[in-house]
């Protein structure tokens, strides 16, 4: 955040109090770790900075008898929070495809400084996701019906291989532990919040690669994904029928995979790419 302004905290908790719960909760269909709330946000660990024991360096003492652990540092990425609410606003078509939107108008929305919102904007660009204006701000990218289609083909060339060799080699009961997570997109489908959904969504894929063992596989999987799930410029909006019937896919997919059925697992990962998420 910018030095010069601090914040307090309640116009930093408006940027949690934008958040479903799931995410401000740090809930298990992200897959991450809880995210800082409010008070994450305020004093020296909404600038970065390191929490300290009592020792500073080059200075020796003796630690009392019963001194408590020392902490570990600390730090809140005031960056971080905001990165993952632009994300949803991105997937939900909150964030308009060809608007220009300006970090202190974004900042003030957040209750945050235009600093972090331009680091996340940022980075955003890197993803292209964003096209930066000067002088003005960012223009969120906007995508085409051939975009997403070439970002589904790029998805089945990754993703298809490697499920159908499990199909081959995992026992029906190695796919026990996706179930949850499956039931976890089905529900996330049925409040009809998109980024909700979409969130859930990229963690079973996440989970259904994991099982290959090849973590790098995971993480190029999970970007391409990300960049999937934005929305096309002009696109028919998807409405909560179409995300129970997409999450209904994963359901089905998972019993093919049971089943060693490699021709229909095949069939349905390749219509998810193309027709959902």
């Amino acid at each position: 955040m910018e030095q010069g302004r601090p914040h307090a905290a309640p116009p930093a908790a408006r940027l949690f109090a934008e958040m479903p719960p799931q995410v401000a909760r740090g809930a298990a269909v992200r897959g991450g770790a809880p995210a800082a709330g409010p008070a994450g946000l305020r004093g020296e660990g909404a600038r970065g900075e390191h929490v300290h024991g009592e020792q500073e360096y080059g200075v020796p003492c003796a630690a009392p008898a019963h001194a408590p652990a020392r902490r570990m540092p600390q730090r809140h990425s005031v960056r971080g929070q905001v990165l993952d609410a632009l994300r949803r606003a991105l997937v939900s078509g909150e964030l308009i495809p060809g608007e220009v939107y300006s970090g202190p108008a974004l900042g003030e929305r957040f209750g945050v400084s235009a600093t972090p919102v331009r680091e996340a904007m940022q980075q955003l660009a890197l993803e292209g996701a964003v096209e930066v204006v000067p002088n003005r701000g960012f223009r969120v990218a906007t995508r085409t019906a051939r975009d997403l289609a070439e970002l589904a083909e790029v998805r089945a060339m990754l993703e298809v291989p490697v499920l159908l060799r499990l199909a081959r080699t995992v026992p029906a009961a190695g796919w026990d532990g996706l179930r949850p997570l499956a039931e976890t997109a089905a529900a996330a489908a049925a409040t009809g919040d998109r980024a909700l959904y979409a969130e859930a969504d990229r963690a079973f894929h996440r989970a259904l690669l994991g099982l290959a063992g090849n973590r790098q596989l995971v993480a190029v999987a999970d970007e391409v994904h990300r960049r999937a799930q934005w929305p096309a410029a002009h696109g028919r909006p998807h409405c909560t029928a179409d995300l129970v019937a997409d999450a209904a896919e994963h359901v089905a997919l998972l019993e093919a995979l049971a089943a060693h059925d490699v021709e229909r697992a095949e069939l349905l990962v390749r219509r998810h790419f193309a027709t959902g998420e």
